[in-house]
């Protein structure tokens, strides 16, 4: 638990707004109803009036002079990353009623990656970012709501909540569901999700013995246990970081575990937040701007974010009209060190995080380096230096004596970012690679092409994947049009890392990598294979290299001999013909455009 300097007091309270630059108290009749008043004051929309009447919002003509507030609760109860969503929600719409503000809540669909990984489930993992951000748009515009709370969990949550708030522009703030408690077994490392999908190559690799499967057993039992977002820097706890460092969340909102007294505190305190937000009518637009998105690929950098980030941030930099490249990334990983010991490729966990003070004492930290800008506005109302140093002048600042979870400049893990953009004859619209150098920065290798996810999966259980030889895995098919919807890599790589093969084997693909993978991996080749990208003309035994320095990524075959092959290739039918995911694929750009379905 954070601990404060002095007073032991939550530092967000629902009695206190000393957060913000005035209290809701000393407004002069500011205009709450901006939009709900076009169906609560005109005499001719009294069919609007009458079915808001029989509502639990309103109990008096008065009423319709208040704020109407969409609570998005992205809740289902069976991922551990959205199970206790609603209860979040409810807690947040009491304190908008105290706070004078009527609170609608909503539920959206929300698709688990963990549970869904590896099988045709995740088909729909991305593309349910994108109809969340179509879910929440829709209500909040159908039924003219004021403001909105958004309250994610699972790794879509966060961009598609995001992207919805940018497209309305009506005031409104998220808040994270939080970050699950580490597991533990007896005989056990330290454990989390990722534990649990390398369980199984571990397996493979001891022999499949009873003592092996018990340990696989122990870890799958024991992985989980209970509410919240995957535990390490995978996708969910990335977007989060990447949220609040926009200003988008309350502080501390990206760090506080799911299970915390702190993330109660902050769910009682949404009421005077939003209320600050419309009487002011602070708007997203004004928040999420240039420099917040900086900002943001800054801290993603240094925490060693999943490769999702580039994807989910350009798709929420055209929610709100600015315009965000694969090339911004590689300029600030060139100029921004690694420095967080963190899963998957590191120790610690986001709840380690939260124990050392949290993500804004490592903004403050950054800010102070000037390499962050805190000019920026928030949610609160105060900028995000303000912010930060009511954060420190509480909690203290960051400590590299007492902390080990984030190094100091002078000893990074890398020097530059884990994130490359990589172009060359294999991907000449790009690609991006997660290399933090464990696995070294360059790699050479023969091909060995796989059509599909589960071909691989029977490749490494066959042993024909072996150490010692330098092997270019190619999962391909896999795009935004090709899997449909870009499905992850997790269980390959986890595979690759399980099966201790970790420095033979090179993972690239024109699919996706979770957060939670690691090793040498590149993905979101451009074009696709489905589209006729160079990806679809490799031929096992063909060489590959791969140079995280230069920044290159190169098919070792005659020019010649690459206009044959595409010329003698045939594009394959599309795996769906009709429904979500064949409007999804009609409708997707590519990865480097961020797979967004309104351009």
């Amino acid at each position: 638990m954070l601990k404060p300097k002095s007073t032991p007091r939550p530092l967000w309270s629902s009695s206190s707004s000393r957060f913000f630059s005035s209290s809701v108290k000393c407004q002069d009749k500011p205009i709450m109803n901006r939009y709900s008043r076009v169906v609560t004051q005109p005499k001719d929309q009294g069919a609007s009036q009458a079915m808001l009447y029989a509502t639990d919002g309103i109990s008096s003509d008065e009423d319709f002079n208040k704020a109407m507030i969409g609570v998005a609760s992205i809740w289902y109860e069976g991922n551990p990353c959205n199970k206790h969503l609603l209860g979040l929600g409810q807690d947040i719409k009491s304190s908008l009623q105290k706070a004078d503000l009527i609170g609608y809540q909503f539920g959206t669909v929300g698709v688990s990656d963990g549970i869904s990984m590896g099988t045709r489930g995740m088909s729909f993992s991305l593309q349910s970012r994108d109809l969340i951000a179509d879910q929440v748009e829709t209500a909040a515009g159908g039924h003219h709501l004021d403001g909105m709370v958004v309250v994610p969990g699972c790794d879509k949550n966060m961009p598609g909540v995001l992207i919805a708030l940018g497209r309305l522009n009506r005031p409104g703030l998220m808040v994270y569901g939080g970050t699950i408690r580490g597991g533990s077994c007896e005989g056990l490392p330290p454990l989390d999700l990722v534990s649990a999908f390398q369980s199984y190559g571990k397996f493979l690799q001891d022999g499949e013995t009873p003592a092996a499967e018990k340990e696989r057993y122990q870890t799958v039992r024991h992985a989980c246990p209970g509410p919240g977002a995957c535990g390490g820097m995978y996708t969910a706890n990335t977007m989060a970081s990447a949220a609040e460092t926009m200003g988008m969340t309350l502080p501390g909102s990206s760090s506080f575990p799911a299970e915390s007294q702190e993330k109660r505190a902050e769910c009682a305190s949404i009421g005077p937040a939003m209320y600050e937000l419309v009487s002011r009518n602070i708007l997203p637009r004004e928040i999420m701007t240039r420099s917040a998105f900086e900002n943001a690929m800054v801290l993603t950098m240094i925490l060693g974010g999943s490769t999702n980030a580039v994807l989910h941030l350009i798709a929420i930099a055209h929610s709100v009209g600015i315009t965000l490249t694969i090339d911004d990334f590689q300029n600030v990983s060139d100029r921004t060190p690694f420095l967080a010991d963190i899963k998957p490729s590191g120790k610690y966990l986001m709840e380690d995080v939260y124990k050392i003070g949290g993500i804004p004492k490592i903004l403050h930290f950054l800010m102070k380096q000037k390499m962050i800008d805190g000019n920026n506005m928030t949610v609160t109302g105060r900028t995000l230096g303000e912010n930060l140093e009511r954060w420190v002048h509480k909690y203290g600042e960051l400590d590299f004596n007492r902390q080990d979870v984030i190094r100091p400049l002078n000893k990074p893990i890398k020097e530059s970012g884990h994130i490359r953009i990589l172009k060359g004859n294999l991907a000449p619209g790009g690609a991006v690679a997660k290399i933090t150098g464990k696995e070294g920065l360059n790699f050479k290798g023969k091909a060995r092409t796989f059509d599909s996810e589960d071909d691989f999966v029977k490749a490494v259980e066959s042993g024909s994947i072996k150490k010692g030889e330098k092997t270019v895995v190619i999962l391909r098919y896999l795009g935004p049009q090709g899997g449909p919807g870009m499905p992850e890599m997790l269980k390959p790589t986890s595979l690759i890392m399980g099966a201790g093969l970790g420095f033979d084997v090179a993972c690239l693909t024109d699919g996706r990598f979770s957060g939670g993978s690691h090793g040498f991996c590149i993905g979101h080749v451009v074009p696709e294979a489905q589209v006729g990208g160079p990806i679809a003309f490799v031929q096992d035994g063909d060489v590959i290299s791969v140079d995280a320095v230069k920044n290159t990524i190169e098919l070792h075959i005659t020019p010649e001999e690459m206009e044959k092959r595409r010329k003698a290739w045939v594009a394959p039918p599309l795996k769906v013909t009709q429904g979500t995911l064949y409007k999804y694929v009609k409708l997707v750009t590519d990865a480097s455009h961020g797979c967004v379905t309104d351009s």
